[in-house]
């Protein structure tokens, strides 16, 4: 019998013979720096069994990833009244793109565009000053992932290649403040936004983080979320989390799932396993070539999609 841990080995060695990998992100220098010939993939089960493979323990910044305990955190911050601020619909656009926030007065489509984000920064200042908001961030997201040793971490580097770089988020977050979708002020924004984007942490860790979304909100036990609010942030990754290359990876991943331009992949099979894979190489939408390849295949070989009823 073929178990998910053969299963994970088998597509990790898969990659290895890939050749067309992507383009790393260039227009960040460290993640410029970074080999596309990384490849890591971590599945940890309800059961709290880990499968790892490849890369799997080798730490890489999640960027755009952290929109998604960003999202949490806003949540529960000031609840449902954050859909007054950020829309619920995919953008079909760039998750840098500017053009739909002039026709829609301000409000971004969703929030793991980095429109949406950057709101969703501005939400959590309306609770914490930037040093508190970004250390909240960090706890947050190592209690989630039981990193009791502090291995996550922020990397101070890309954080400032990302304000050295950022002029495109900072047009859009000073075009939202015209808007008054912005209200403190925007250099404070955009610091704790660069600081989460430079989230750095394993695939191990990563899935470990995931957890609370494919148990009903709970983390060993606990509520972190809602079972309610856990689903609901699932169907906006399903529908919002690989930008305008979303229908395309429901298409063929079928699962809910979070890129970012540092090549990770956070996806969730509701009530079965949390799952990362990281390779840093990039299709033409900005998501991992060989992530999305090697979810492709797990869910092949596994039939975990959320449209197959038969493995839920």
């Amino acid at each position: 019998m073929v178990t998910i841990a053969d299963i994970v080995t088998e597509i990790a060695a898969e990659m290895r013979d890939v050749s067309e990998r992507g383009t790393v992100a260039s227009y960040i220098p460290p993640l410029a720096e970074v080999s596309p010939d990384k490849f890591g993939i971590a599945v940890v089960m309800a059961d709290g069994a880990v499968h790892v493979a490849g890369n799997a323990d080798e730490a890489f910044s999640i960027q755009s990833i952290s929109k998604v305990f960003a999202l949490t955190q806003s949540l529960g911050a000031v609840g449902d009244q954050l859909w007054l601020r950020v829309g619920r619909e995919p953008s079909g656009s760039a998750f840098n793109s500017i053009v739909q926030l002039e026709t829609e007065q301000g409000i971004p489509r969703n929030p793991f565009i980095n429109a949406g984000a950057i709101v969703l920064c501005d939400v959590l200042l309306g609770r914490y000053e930037p040093r508190e908001a970004i250390g909240q961030m960090l706890r947050f997201v190592r209690m989630l992932a039981g990193d009791d040793a502090g291995s996550i971490t922020i990397d101070d580097a890309v954080a400032h290649a990302e304000q050295d770089t950022g002029f495109r988020n900072m047009a859009l977050a000073n075009y939202m403040r015209a808007f008054g979708n912005i209200r403190a002020p925007v250099e404070r924004v955009l610091g704790v936004y660069f600081h989460f984007c430079a989230l750095a942490m394993s695939c191990r860790e990563l899935a470990m983080a995931g957890r609370y979304l494919m148990d009903g909100g709970r983390v060993d036990g606990h509520s972190v979320v809602t079972a309610s609010r856990a689903r609901r942030i699932n169907a906006l990754m399903m529908s919002c989390g690989h930008y305008d290359n979303s229908g395309d990876f429901a298409f063929r991943v079928g699962l809910p799932g979070k890129s970012g331009v540092g090549g990770g992949i956070l996806s969730v099979v509701p009530g079965v396993a949390s799952i990362a894979v990281w390779s840093p190489g990039l299709n033409a939408s900005g998501n991992s070539q060989l992530g999305t390849l090697a979810l492709e295949r797990l869910v092949q070989r596994t039939g975990w999609s959320v449209f197959e009823p038969r493995s839920l």
